[in-house]
């Protein structure tokens, strides 16, 4: 199994738990058919979270709650969430008063004297507190800032900046900037006209 969402845009997987809510945000459709929104259709949406809950076990060591069974109604406020999170990565805040998601953390203490913290709720409330705990400690630990969007409008593949200095803003520069780069070479040369 693989962060499925993620790789069908060959992008590499965000490291450890912040993995999954990248996850989440690639589940958006680009580029037609090729590519659609794995949040669509319950059936493809089913698949899409068990595989992610599948990969993020074997990367964080955590447990998720046993059989999360998506419903018709549960696909909306998938949405949503993802919808917020993509917001809060391009810096656009939602207009009025419109209340964040929100889950819960149970913190305890392990054996060897590490805080231990785990998602609780039910459903998609579970995977909500789940990518919110993950968010929390990667902003905590310094990863948030990198996780980012692609800057072509027609893109908006989530992906993980590795570059020394954080200045990514294409998640291929060969494909999305290139045609960026393109596109404003040629807007130049009609200026120049």
């Amino acid at each position: 199994m693989s962060y499925t969402a993620t790789e069908r845009f060959g992008v590499e997987p965000a490291p450890d738990g912040l993995a999954l809510v990248q996850e989440l945000l690639n589940t958006i459709g680009v580029g037609g058919p090729s590519h659609p929104d794995l949040l669509g259709e319950v059936e493809c949406a089913q698949e899409w979270l068990n595989a992610a809950l599948e990969q993020w076990t074997k990367a964080t060591g955590s447990s998720p709650p046993h059989d999360i069974a998506l419903t018709e109604r549960d696909l909306p406020r998938l949405r949503a969430l993802r919808d917020r999170l993509r917001g809060t990565l391009e810096h656009h805040t939602p207009s009025g008063p419109t209340p964040g998601p929100t889950g819960s953390l149970r913190l305890s203490l392990s054996s060897d004297g590490r805080i231990e913290a785990r998602p609780e709720g039910r459903g998609v409330g579970w995977v909500a507190s789940a990518l919110l705990g993950e968010m929390y400690d990667a902003q905590r630990n310094g990863t948030w800032q990198r996780l980012k969007t692609c800057r072509y409008e027609k893109c908006a593949v989530a992906f993980f900046d590795r570059s020394r200095n954080n200045s990514g803003v294409w998640h291929d520069v060969r494909v999305c900037g290139n045609a960026v780069n393109l596109r404003a070479s040629r807007a130049r040369r009609r200026q120049q006209s």
